[in-house]
C-alpha cells in the first residue's frame, strides 16, 4: 500500500505569522462546511465558533449550519472576511481563486491534505496570505493554546 501525500506546499507562512493571523482574525468563511457527523469541516467549524470566531458557513447545499445562515458562495457574505478556510478537493481550488480575490480576505487556508500551488501563487500575487496542507483547528490549538 502506498501512502499518497499531496505535493509540498510552496511558501507557507512561518508559525509566528500563522499565530498572529489566528490571534487577530475575527471572521472565518468555511467553504465546504458540512453538518454530517464525522466530517472534519463540522468539527473544525464547531471548534472555531467555540473559540469566538464569527463563522460564515459556505455550502450551496445548506440553508443553515448550527443555527447560522449558510451562504451559497463567498460573494453572498455581507461584509469582510479575515480568513477563507477551504474544505474542497485540490483540483477545485483554482475555480475559487477569483471569488477569493474579490472578497479580499487576509488569508486563504487550505486544510490538511489540500495543496494547489498554482492557485496559491495567484492568491499571494493578489496580496492574500496562503496556508496549505495544515489544519486550522490543530494550528489554533497548538499556537494559541486552544
Amino acid at each position: 500500500m502506498t501512502d499518497v501525500r499531496p505535493p509540498e506546499p510552496e511558501a507557507n507562512p512561518a508559525p509566528d505569522q500563522i499565530r498572529e493571523l489566528l490571534a487577530t482574525a475575527k471572521t472565518i468563511a468555511v467553504i465546504g462546511i458540512s453538518e454530517k457527523a464525522g466530517r472534519p469541516s463540522l468539527d473544525v467549524g464547531r471548534y472555531l465558533a467555540g473559540r469566538g470566531y464569527t463563522i460564515y458557513p459556505v455550502n450551496p447545499q445548506l440553508s443553515a449550519w448550527e443555527g447560522r445562515f449558510a451562504y451559497a458562495s463567498l460573494h453572498d457574505i455581507p461584509g469582510p472576511v479575515d480568513i477563507v478556510d477551504i474544505f474542497r478537493k485540490p483540483g477545485s481550488i483554482g475555480e475559487l481563486v477569483p471569488e477569493i480575490i474579490a472578497k479580499r480576505p487576509r488569508a486563504a487556508w487550505l486544510q490538511l491534505g489540500i495543496v494547489n500551488n498554482e492557485a496559491a501563487a495567484e492568491l499571494r500575487a493578489a496580496g492574500i496570505a496562503v496556508v496549505q496542507d495544515r489544519c486550522i483547528k490543530i494550528d489554533h490549538y497548538t499556537l494559541l493554546g486552544g
